[in-house]
């Protein structure tokens, strides 16, 4: 990945020229003269007005100023001492639909201070996005899911602060990197229409706001900074891994994906930018597939064979919970390679070895025996959750075979295929490529970049330059529309096999 250049801060240091009767210039001019010199001029809240002239004696006209940009419009948030050592901090969050996980930053010095995760408390109303959408149809359950998550990320600033010792009122900036429904719901806007033909949002560029109006423990002049959308299902958890990533800023062409509730995607360089997405995770997250967790200690996050048995890795080496969709992914390539499953993704009696058997009246393979689990009951897979696992590993190569159609390149074209998320952080691409899910490349043109969304909303907290550069991703990116996509379904009918109905495009699992 391309290095980042560091842009312009929020924490300004200015010295100032000493009033005189030749410079008679008012003391809050003199200051927004001084930071206008590196930009626009900052327009300035009443509070500061009241401690200015004080404070430019008490430190010799001198001051580390907090600005912010709202718009095209830098606001002056504070005025601190520029020998103190109050912080002026920043607070990174990745307003994921499963989990929110949270950066403090140093503004100043850019050192990341703390770092914390939780589970997003609205899976209380609903574990998918359509659940709480319909709960946000009425003002009080807007209200609901909006207090609910803001409660929890004040709850995560919190810790933050207690790990780092420093105090929540040094908060100044919160950037929210989120998709279009999690925005929408954090900031208690109506959601409804997201879902809705013609899947129209409120906004797609929510903007930059008083903290106070959905969080608490920050400094009473805190902002907090929305990534914008591009459309319902194209979020700013996104753009936010496009900035991290730099695929826009590349010569050769690039793909970004990132797999979560929804499979996202990126096809660019920084000539052009084309974006989709589409449903290609509830297998592979908790709540959907019957041993799909999410990641987490105890839960198998690697499957091998060796000596006909299976061998599970687990997050924290602990005794085996269930499996997470990376498990998931690496156990169907194992059940593929060995012949345990066909190519429909079927269960095969006769392969499997002792470890076939039926729950609720159903084909079920056991994967880890009741004496190895840690849940005391043997973990197992049913042909249910292999049916969904074909249905998502499907619509995950259709997304990204489309994509690339849509411009006229090839998978061949691409110089290297960004992976992101928790889930990309734990995927054997070995395995994907096993099972179908992502096109038979050069193992070494995969890379894993981590939680982009995170990282992209902690280059936010560097300076406004990176405010602009996300707006300049927004309007270059020309967003697909799946659903109307009258050709996606037939492609997809056709990857519903393993690894494919056409077993040339995957000539290096044929050879297995």
């Amino acid at each position: 990945m391309t290095r980042h250049d560091h842009g312009l801060g929020w924490v300004r240091p200015v010295r100032l020229s000493m009033p005189s009767l030749s410079d008679n210039s008012a003391d809050m001019d003199r200051l927004l003269r001084a930071l206008s010199g590196t930009g626009s001029r900052p327009s300035v809240d009443f509070s500061q007005f009241k401690q200015v002239s004080r404070l430019l004696r008490q430190w010799d006209f001198s001051a580390r100023c907090v600005l912010f940009q709202n718009g095209g419009q830098l606001e002056l948030l504070d005025i601190l001492d520029p020998q103190g050592e109050t912080r002026a901090l920043g607070v990174a969050v990745d307003l994921g639909t499963t989990r929110i996980v949270m950066r403090l930053v140093d503004l100043e010095s850019r050192e990341t201070l703390s770092e914390t995760v939780m589970d997003n408390p609205q899976i209380n109303v609903g574990s998918d996005i359509l659940t709480r959408i319909h709960h946000a149809a009425t003002d009080a359950g807007a209200e609901e899911l909006k207090a609910t998550v803001g409660l929890a990320v004040d709850d995560g600033m919190e810790t933050l602060c207690l790990q780092a010792g420093v105090s929540a009122r040094e908060i100044y900036i919160v950037a929210v990197s989120g998709n279009t429904a999690m925005t929408h719901l954090f900031m208690g806007l109506p959601a409804g229409h997201i879902i809705r033909e013609p899947y129209i949002p409120v906004t797609n560029t929510p903007g930059t706001h008083r903290a106070s109006l959905f969080l608490e423990n920050t400094h009473p002049e805190g902002r907090v900074f929305f990534f914008p959308n591009i459309g319902s299902y194209f979020g700013g958890d996104l753009i936010s891994g496009i900035l991290f990533s730099g695929i826009h800023r590349q010569g050769e062409t690039y793909l970004l994906v990132d797999v979560g509730t929804n499979a996202e995607v990126v096809l660019g360089n920084r000539d052009w930018l084309v974006g989709c997405a589409g449903a290609a995770g509830p297998a592979l997250e908790g709540g959907v597939s019957s041993m799909g967790m999410t990641a987490g200690d105890g839960v198998i996050d690697r499957v091998s064979m060796a000596g006909g048995d299976f061998t599970v890795g687990t997050i924290g080496d602990l005794p085996p919970l269930g499996v997470c969709g990376s498990g998931f992914i690496d156990l169907a390539a194992v059940l593929f390679l060995t012949g345990m499953i066909d190519a429909k993704g079927k269960l095969v009696e006769s392969a499997c070895k002792g470890r076939y058997t039926v729950e609720h009246g159903l084909p079920a393979l056991i994967v880890v025996p009741e004496q190895e689990s840690g849940t005391g009951s043997a973990i197992t897979v049913s042909q249910a959750s292999l049916d969904s696992l074909i249905r998502s590993k499907a619509a995950m190569y259709t997304i990204l075979e489309t994509i690339v159609m849509k411009v006229g390149v090839g998978f061949g074209d691409l110089e290297k295929i960004y992976v992101a998320g928790t889930f990309g952080a734990y995927i054997d691409p070995e395995s994907a490529i096993s099972i179908g899910m992502i096109p038979d490349l050069d193992r070494s043109r995969y890379e894993k970049i981590g939680n982009s969304s995170l990282e992209g909303a902690t280059l936010m907290l560097y300076g406004d330059r990176y405010m602009d550069e996300a707006d300049a991703i927004r309007n270059r990116i020309t967003y697909v529309e799946l659903n109307v996509d009258q050709d996606f379904m037939i492609r997809f009918s056709g990857a519903k096999f393993i690894p494919h109905t056409d077993p040339d495009l995957f000539p290096t699992v044929t050879k297995k």
